[in-house]
């Protein structure tokens, strides 16, 4: 992402959250500061945020986006459950677990590019959030910083298990970046885990998924913010190959587990977007 410049990308993905509280019923995935976070400042781009179903690809990210949350928070109750309690959340951005986190114990660290963290803080402040004692913000540029070194310097147990949480984060990062991040990971001790969300490449796709992502990527390029990493479920499978219990989940799985017996339209479309988990 550009330099001093919070992410826009982190922003889109707030406003369909946040949409999702207004416009779907039942809510699927119940986020009260969804909307809240937003405030008066992101009031009129919240009403832009496209829900009509008449554009499908758009009402299938935004459900994309639901599961991806639903399914990290499931996990996390699965690590917690286990004696987990450290919670690295790669690439918050606008993201509001900690602010609503039911584990009294959890310690909570939010990693992100500085300038995105400081424009979030910005926003709690403005809309009167408050900020827990078990939450620890640790800015890093993932391209150019060590994550274990400045997450060390914020307090990390390096010693105790921890879950990560690496939610549209994969088709930004290089994938020198990437693989460090995950050989970090591994490196933890038994019982610690990861849940992220990765795309699969163009080439993998049908016709009509093709033109969706090209219509997406143009997009977040024009954001400054374009798309780098793209895998197979062979090739994420073979990058993970050091965890265990490994989980890979595509639109069949999501709609069976979050959008069944819906009378409206909001599930996943098409093949491109899976989610993961894998343990130590």
């Amino acid at each position: 992402m550009q330099q001093e410049v919070p992410s826009r990308t982190a922003l889109r993905v707030a406003l369909r959250r946040a949409a999702h509280q207004i416009y779907d019923s039942p809510v699927v995935f119940n986020d009260p500061l969804a909307v809240p976070i937003l405030g008066k400042t992101y009031v009129e781009e919240l009403r832009k945020t496209p829900v009509r179903t008449d554009r499908p690809f758009s009402f299938s990210l935004r459900a994309f986006l639901v599961a991806r949350s639903c399914y990290a928070e499931e996990n996390l109750r699965r690590a917690f459950e286990r004696g987990v309690r450290q919670y690295v959340l790669l690439g918050a951005g606008l993201d509001t677990f900690a602010y609503r986190n039911p584990y009294p114990d959890l310690k909570i660290f939010e990693v992100d590019h500085p300038a995105t963290q400081q424009w979030k803080r910005t926003l709690l402040q403005s809309n009167d959030i408050v900020i827990p004692q078990q939450l620890t913000y640790t800015p890093v540029d993932f391209e150019c910083q060590s994550l274990p070194e400045e997450l060390g310097a914020t307090g990390f147990e390096f010693e105790l298990p921890a879950f990560f949480a690496c939610l549209g984060v994969v088709p930004y990062l290089t994938l020198p970046a990437f693989q460090a991040t995950l050989n970090f990971v591994a490196s933890q001790p038994a019982g610690s885990g990861i849940v992220l969300d990765y795309g699969q490449p163009r080439s993998a796709l049908p016709l009509l998924e093709q033109l969706a992502h090209d219509s997406l990527a143009s997009r977040v390029q024009l954001a400054g913010e374009p798309f780098r990493l793209f895998f197979t479920p062979a090739e994420i499978k073979a990058e993970l190959g050091r965890f265990r219990d490994l989980e890979d989940i595509g639109s069949a799985d999501m709609n069976a587990r979050y959008f069944a017996g819906r009378s409206d339209q909001l599930r996943v479309l098409g093949s491109a977007g899976r989610l993961v988990s894998a343990w130590v």
